[in-house]
């Protein structure tokens, strides 16, 4: 097969294709338009191999998406590419509309006219893989679990971009028989994750000597699923899923916020026991909340371990100390990733009064 993947540079892609060129015989055309949020650093894995191929190409641009699968008639599409970022979208949602919702529009009609001019055995091999995310479903009371059949109550410009995207991808299905797979994932974590993100920024803060901040009063509760293992459930749901067909992929790792970033703090007081800022949980300092924050996430991943024998390999403590030593070890990566994009400057707050 040759995989076309969009946002190959960002995190969750770039450990896709990592798994794609080491463990597989599949070839990989990444197209990514290179915003602050990708890394070519993460790639450098995949970079070397003859079944590895980068086209810098925003998904936005019709003609040079409509270029590429001409240029590359991919057996599958695996659909990544969006800005992600909550506290972004509140303070500049256009860009999130332009590329989560614009973006997908134009990678569905692009795929639809090459799906469409394909031999019937190609065309019964071909799929468009969303990937989205559980934020679409918006909050969860203090129990339950979001399902395949949950309906969405997006809370932000972020998921609600998502939430469209994700209805256009199966109006594309209903409307034209385009064979697409929709999933939707738990909060990701693991290396190459940009710091704007609770977790990384949580490490480097503390190792900066710095105050972490948290929301609110950290009681907002997430799902964590470890980037590796959503990586293998792509794979797998895009080689062996139904079309038409939506999974969702959690860890059944929730924790609230607070409690996640007293854990790093744990681990770093464990890691570097000779840090002048150690404890580190005493540098945790509560902050003004997001607007709108959803209070719970929880995903119900039974569909995809009984339909396809899929289960996260990594438990959130472990996974977690492994991400911890990454970012201890890649610090100067994750440094220049901040000073790159001020992602150590709070946004999200403009709501009441943005122009």
């Amino acid at each position: 097969m040759k995989v076309l993947v969009t946002g190959g540079a960002g995190f969750i892609g770039s450990a896709v294709i990592r798994q794609f060129i080491r463990d597989g015989e599949h070839a990989v055309v990444n197209l990514d338009k290179l915003t602050y949020a990708s890394s070519p650093e993460a790639l450098a894995e995949a970079a070397g191999s003859p079944r590895y191929q980068f086209e810098k190409i925003d998904v936005c641009d019709t003609p040079a998406v409509r270029a590429a699968f001409d240029r590359h008639r991919p057996d599958a599409v695996l659909h990544l590419a969006a800005e992600s970022h909550v506290d972004r979208s509140i303070d500049k949602p256009g860009a999130f509309i332009e590329t989560n919702i614009v973006g997908t529009y134009v990678m569905l009609e692009a795929a639809l006219e090459h799906w469409s001019g394909l031999d019937a055995a190609a065309r019964r091999r071909f799929r468009f893989h969303h990937v989205s995310t559980d934020e679409v479903f918006g909050s969860l009371g203090p129990e339950g679990h979001f399902t395949e059949t949950t309906p969405y109550q997006p809370s932000s410009p972020y998921s609600a971009s998502k939430a469209a995207a994700d209805h256009l991808v199966r109006a594309w299905h209903a409307t034209y028989g385009l064979p697409v797979l929709v999933t939707n994932c738990s909060n990701n974590f693991g290396p190459f994750q940009h710091p704007e993100k609770l977790i990384p920024l949580a490490i480097l803060k503390a190792l900066r000597g710095e105050t972490i901040p948290v929301y609110g009063t950290g009681a907002n509760v997430r799902d964590w699923l470890y980037v590796e293992d959503h990586a293998e459930a792509l794979r797998l749901i895009l080689a062996e899923g139904e079309p038409g067909e939506t999974y969702n992929i959690g860890g059944r790792n929730e924790r609230t916020n607070l409690e996640v970033v007293r854990a790093i703090c744990a681990l770093l007081d464990h890691m570097r026991p000779d840090s002048p800022h150690a404890p580190h949980e005493r540098l945790i300092a509560f902050v003004a909340d997001r607007p709108g924050h959803d209070l719970r996430y929880a995903i119900d991943p039974a569909k995809i371990g009984r339909e396809l024998s899929w289960k996260p390999r990594h438990g959130l403590e472990a996974a977690l100390r492994e991400t911890v030593a990454w970012y201890i070890e890649n610090r100067e990566w994750a440094e220049r990733e901040i000073a790159r994009s001020g992602a150590d400057v709070r946004l999200g707050l403009a709501a009441a009064g943005r122009r």
